[in-house]
């Protein structure tokens, strides 16, 4: 089978770690695999250098298309220049399958695989749901109506690409429901497939990627109560709660610590945020001229490579996501599968991995107080904390794999081409 992926970036994030996944996998399974995309930028990082260099035992690789004009933000000129594109690219490789991801890529890639349907190319079009394009409604007055109105105009975008696919992947029972609420796609269309990881990195560590090797070479001691984030430093992703919620703690305890791994467009801000006004140190490890703060309370690692997030999180006693927006993070499972308890907001489909009193801590989405108070239950009931962690563990292990992953998508893209025929 040949099968087209369509990215709208290959940055270091979940939605790119799943479809990459799923190249890799779906080659080893013996189908000739393209993965398109539009330029990468910016300080997320890049996936493209793994998926170029992939080859499987009987050297297949992953062949990689860049779509010149497939750029995240809203572009009429671009837009309709990127959907030509796509067409171009169907025309070119016939795939029996195109498989798109996001949602400007969706959009686009779903239009021009469907036109190429209508041409008389028979592939079957799937689309995955990572996470929902609508924001939340939030700010003053003006930036609440403009929000209202980006999320009406994707709404209506995302009913029309429904129109224009086969089947629609959700990576979370939570993402099938609004979109159905909003009238995007029908309840046939919908099907659940977690978001599969390596999952071995996480439940056994590699040499040097233990605990307590990690703990030391970021300057942690043994007893040193440690939260951690993997994170863009981008809006929605919750570190300014964090902040919120435990400056005091971090003040009055100097076992506590803040590690922070990820970069992005926010990183500048929140370490001033961090420094100037709430008088915490930090360490930007990174960073040769800001790494060496004493005694830091809060330790950044910026942009690390996906080989070392394991061992980081690994390093953590809490895992915290706090983010206001997502589809199923793939960093809660990645937490249960090392041993670490998450405390999440209940957003989306967070609560399906990381389950109040069961599998984590989940609180109210911007319940600062909370946020707070289930920190300080984790760090008051190490017992209880472990044990949650165990039983995400369990839960995890084989839910969340790649390889899960991938045999699912396997029967999606049977019951896709035998639409086509129909």
């Amino acid at each position: 089978m040949r099968i087209l992926h369509v990215s709208t970036r290959l940055i270091l994030g979940g939605s790119q770690e799943n479809t990459l996944l799923s190249c890799e996998g779906q080659a080893r399974l013996g189908h000739e695999v393209h993965l398109a995309f539009g330029p990468i930028y910016g300080p997320e990082g890049s996936l493209l250098e793994r998926a170029a260099a992939f080859r499987t035992a009987d050297n297949r690789p992953i062949t990689t298309h860049v779509v010149a004009s497939l750029v995240r933000e809203i572009n009429p000129i671009k837009d309709c220049r990127a959907r030509g594109e796509l067409f171009d690219l169907i025309a070119r490789t016939k795939p029996d399958i195109v498989h798109t991801h996001s949602s400007k890529a969706g959009i686009l890639g779903r239009a021009a695989a469907w036109k190429a349907l209508a041409r008389g190319h028979p592939c079957g079009v799937v689309h995955t749901i990572h996470g929902p394009p609508f924001m939340p409604i939030e700010g003053g007055p003006f930036a609440r109506a403009k929000t209202r109105l980006l999320n009406h105009a994707y709404t209506l975008a995302e009913r029309y690409a429904a129109r224009r696919c086969h089947l629609i992947v959700s990576v979370a029972d939570a993402m099938t429901r609004q979109f159905l609420e909003r009238g995007i796609g029908t309840p046939e269309q919908y099907i659940t497939v977690r978001s599969g990881m390596e999952t071995a990195p996480y439940l056994e560590p590699a040499p040097g990627q233990d605990r307590a090797s990690i703990r030391a070479a970021l300057g942690l001691g043994e007893h040193d109560f440690v939260v951690g984030t993997v994170a863009r430093l981008a809006q929605h992703k919750g570190h300014e709660d964090l902040l919120h919620a435990l400056h005091a703690d971090l003040k009055a305890n100097s076992a506590w610590k803040l590690l922070w791994v990820g970069d992005g467009w926010l990183r500048d801000s929140l370490v001033h945020r961090a420094r100037s006004d709430l008088g915490l140190r930090v360490a930007e490890l990174d960073r040769p001229d800001r790494a060496h703060e004493p005694h830091p309370q809060i330790l950044i690692t910026g942009l690390v490579p996906p080989e070392r997030v394991a061992g980081l999180v690994r390093a953590m006693d809490v895992l915290a996501h706090p983010s206001t927006r997502e589809g199923l993070p793939r960093t809660v499972p990645q937490a249960l599968l090392a041993g670490v308890c998450p405390v999440a907001y209940d957003v989306d489909g967070t609560g399906e991995a990381c389950i109040d009193m069961q599998t984590g801590r989940l609180v109210a989405p911007n319940n600062i107080a909370k946020l707070g108070e289930a920190i300080r239950w984790c760090a008051a009931n190490p017992q209880d904390r472990q044990a949650l962690a165990q039983r995400g563990r369990d839960l995890c292990r084989h839910a969340f794999s790649d390889t899960t992953m991938v045999a699912e998508l396997e029967k999606v893209y049977a019951r896709a081409l035998a639409m086509t025929r129909a």
